[in-house]
């Protein structure tokens, strides 16, 4: 063994080469950084709905957590979203307005997930969701039903160049 080979150890030969992270394989512990802010990613979930499949990572902030959606469906669509408080009952209207914007229901149905980091836990379950877009399809709610309680985020849309990835592991 050489004196650097023992100064600096060797490269274990089991490690795994670190992979270029894009938009499908991101993993917790990776850093976005989002209009000037860096995120953690603290959750990943995948849903899968017979067969059509789309992502929403959990990233954590100094400030806020935000929720990145993104989507394969014959080109890439990412969004951009963020928990609102918005009292809903079921069943979930047609239109909803929210903030002085009338957001029209778009696409609903139910998914199987699975998740990571914080979002571990809900491997296994089925969401049910409520897609709204405003009229000029700027800006989106997402309603999400786990169980009893609906969850409803407000997003817009995003361009892939707006992130900068660092791999965390």
């Amino acid at each position: 063994m050489s004196f650097f080979s023992k100064l600096f150890g060797k490269k274990k030969s089991d490690e795994k080469p670190l992979e270029k992270r894009n938009m499908f394989n991101l993993q917790p512990d990776d850093i976005i950084t989002y209009n000037f802010e860096d995120y953690r990613v603290v959750g990943k979930i995948n849903y899968n709905d017979h067969g059509f499949k789309w992502h929403a990572y959990q990233l954590s902030g100094i400030n806020e957590t935000l929720w990145l959606s993104v989507e394969m469906d014959d080109e890439l669509y990412l969004g951009m979203y963020k928990k609102i408080k918005l009292p809903l009952k079921e069943p979930i209207a047609k239109e909803i307005e929210y903030d002085g914007v009338v957001y029209f229901l778009d696409e609903k149905g139910s998914a199987k997930v699975t998740g990571a980091g914080r979002s571990e836990n809900l491997s296994g379950l089925t969401c049910y969701y409520f897609d709204f877009a405003d009229e000029e399809e700027e800006n989106f709610l997402s309603i999400e039903k786990w169980g009893s309680e609906l969850e409803v985020s407000k997003g817009n849309t995003i361009e892939e160049y707006e992130l900068k990835v660092i791999a965390g592991s």
